[in-house]
């Protein structure tokens, strides 16, 4: 089913939506989360989350890009997932867990804040790589959005690591530049 008609159906609230979602994108959320997480029953609550998160977002949200969208999501909680286990085996204090647990739904003002300063850096970062050819947009993304080893890229592109890991530094070099030219700074 094309994505146009799954979302669709999110607006009428048609649970029909979420079948055809998961049978479309199963494979690809999942792949996206395991490359996270370590297990895969985490991976697989981690998918099943974005299916709740997507349904709770679409209404007021109508994504152009629903594998975009949905992997936004998943590797969101994925990350999430992660940080918590390693939160824990390192011995992680209660407080903090819960505290993060909670900002999901809790904002104060410094949150709203964030999130603009984020908004601003992530349009400029899309602006960014929309200036590059699809080869390094592709190995950028792949990379800092997927989480892919340099190794991978390599293989994927045919190319030698070294060239992999030359074309991702000269990328940030000029991102920096690109982003200090555009008054953001980290």
């Amino acid at each position: 089913m094309e994505d146009e008609k799954i979302i669709e159906l999110f607006l009428e609230r048609n649970e029909e939506g979420i079948v055809q979602m998961q049978k479309k994108y199963s494979n690809y959320c999942g792949a996206v989360a395991r490359r996270i997480v370590a297990s895969y029953e985490d991976a697989e609550e981690c998918v099943n989350d974005t299916w709740l998160r997507a349904w709770n977002s679409i209404p007021p949200h109508q994504p152009e890009n629903l594998a975009g969208y949905l992997a936004k999501i998943v590797r969101n909680l994925a990350i999430s997932c992660y940080k918590k286990q390693h939160t824990i085996k390192r011995g992680g204090d209660n407080v903090t867990m819960a505290l993060d647990e909670l900002s999901d739904c809790i904002s104060d003002g410094r949150r709203v804040e964030e999130r603009m300063e984020q908004k601003v850096l992530t349009d400029a970062i899309t602006v960014f790589l929309r200036g590059k050819n699809e080869m390094k947009r592709n190995i950028f993304i792949q990379r800092y959005f997927y989480l892919i080893e340099v190794k991978e890229i390599a293989v994927r592109f045919q190319m030698k690591e070294n060239t992999v890991k030359s074309i991702l530094y000269r990328m940030r070099k000029e991102l920096g530049k690109y982003l200090q030219k555009e008054g953001i700074y980290l």
